[in-house]
């Protein structure tokens, strides 16, 4: 379930901190989040596939690891990412 090369170029292109910007914690967040959605929609019509959800399962607790290391450096900055990608209430 990888991302189309355009879309992560857009994300990428959304999210960087600066122009040279090609991997900080809040792309790799809101790269994993765009997968994690696309994901859980191939779960909810595939119920049987396990290997899938511990993909799944994986890619959500290295976002969480993420945004605990943001939310360490700057909670502003945290705060709107996490705004941003619509996640947690």
């Amino acid at each position: 379930m990888s991302l189309p090369q355009e879309q992560k170029h857009q994300i990428m292109a959304d999210y960087q901190l600066h122009e040279t910007d090609t991997g900080s914690a809040d792309m790799q967040v809101a790269i994993l989040t765009e997968k994690i959605n696309r994901l859980s929609k191939h779960l909810q019509a595939n119920k049987k596939d396990h290997s899938s959800r511990r993909g799944l399962l994986r890619m959500i607790s290295n976002r969480k690891r993420l945004l605990s290391y943001i939310k360490k450096q700057d909670a502003n900055r945290y705060q709107a990412l996490i705004g941003r990608l619509k996640i947690r209430g």
